[in-house]
């Protein structure tokens, strides 16, 4: 008998409270796929971060929801799953979309660990019952647009500032925003918009005292950042780049990042990031928790992550009002002091808001084996 008796998919639309802008476009709104489970005597939810179109990675939502109908939801319901953390070996003949496999896991073992009464920062590690909130901000096509926003979330008590970066739109941004507001926490994020001819314009970032540059090439370009790396005072950290332990572990080794930028759902899935982290720590590498966009449920995921003792940077786990106006758990996540509190309730620790949900709720489809 299988250990899941019924899944159902939904999708949603949720606006966001402003465009939100990068190298790969801009967003307006999250196009999310949920994943809700009931298995192991009890409920779980999981949500997919893929977005609209494949500009991130090669993952979107309708070719994660059309996977996850019609052949990795049936495979984990014919299985033989005797908790969450068989899926990855069920899974694993199917190559690939991580960002589909996270979204079942994290559902599962929300599922799994409310029949426990465990919480995601007990089965994760955390060591801390609150995060620091680092805020992570588009491009915006006006300098004064940008620092009214940031003298608004560095108000807010947000302790860390990410700046997006794209050719044309770097070194005077940076250098004004670190002339405004001084020895801030600051770095950088490229979403893969420059390549390896860009090194020496990259290299006068040195001169603002950045914590990290983030991926400033292709994810593929492994070797490109080993040689940025060398001409660079400044961290190189990766982020699309990083898809399992195993590409990990090949990125130190070849000088391609000092930092690490963790995101569950890329990696494919909760499990398999704290793997990651740990073997990080054991390297002595700084790791910390990226975000995408996600609503309640993906934060409070994300919130338990970042709690890891391995998370020794400020991550991207940012209040819930950041990016929407009405979210879709009962106790969004808030900034206090700076900080976002880890749920500590049975699973994920926070609790959907049905209501909203079935208002926003665009597609659902119960899948069978």
């Amino acid at each position: 008998m299988s250990a899941i008796d019924a899944v159902e998919l939904r999708r949603i639309r949720l606006p966001l409270v402003a465009p939100f802008r990068t190298s790969f476009g801009t967003q307006h709104e999250r196009d999310v796929l949920l994943v809700r489970v009931e298995a192991f005597g009890s409920e779980g939810w999981g949500e997919c971060v893929a977005m609209s179109q494949p500009i991130y990675n090669e993952e979107y939502v309708d070719g994660a929801q059309d996977l996850l109908s019609n052949v990795l939801v049936p495979a984990a319901i014919a299985s033989d799953l005797a908790g969450a953390a068989d899926l990855t070996r069920v899974l694993a003949p199917f190559h690939g979309n991580r960002m589909a496999k996270a979204a079942l896991e994290m559902a599962l073992l929300d599922a799994e660990l409310r029949a426990q009464g465990r919480s995601f920062a007990d089965a994760l590690g955390a060591s801390v019952d609150r995060v620091p909130s680092g805020v992570s901000v588009g491009i915006f096509d006006s300098i004064g647009d940008l620092l009214e926003a940031l003298n608004n979330y560095l108000g807010s008590g947000y302790r860390r500032v990410k700046l997006k970066i794209e050719p044309g739109r770097d070194l005077d941004v940076v250098s004004t925003v670190r002339a405004t507001f001084g020895d801030v926490p600051l770095q950088v994020d490229a979403n893969a918009a420059y390549t390896i001819d860009d090194t020496a314009h990259l290299a006068k970032l040195d001169e603002f005292g950045l914590l990290l540059i983030e991926q400033p090439f292709a994810e593929d370009r492994l070797l490109d950042h080993a040689r940025l790396a060398e001409r660079m005072d400044t961290p190189v950290c990766l982020d699309e780049s990083i898809t399992s332990l195993a590409r990990c572990m090949d990125a130190i080794d070849l000088g391609a990042t000092q930092i690490v930028n963790l995101k569950a759902g890329r990696v494919g899935g909760y499990l398999a990031a704290l793997e990651i982290a740990e073997a990080c720590a054991a390297r002595d590498i700084p790791v910390w928790c990226g975000g995408m966009v996600e609503t309640g449920l993906g934060r409070a995921a994300n919130a338990a992550l970042a709690a890891h003792p391995a998370m020794r940077l400020i991550g991207d786990v940012s209040a819930s009002s950041r990016f929407f106006t009405r979210d879709i758990v009962t106790e969004p996540a808030v900034l206090e002091d700076g900080h976002i509190s880890v749920p500590d309730g049975p699973g994920l620790g926070v609790e959907v808001d049905i209501d909203v949900i079935d208002e926003i709720t665009t597609e659902r489809r119960l899948v069978h084996a």
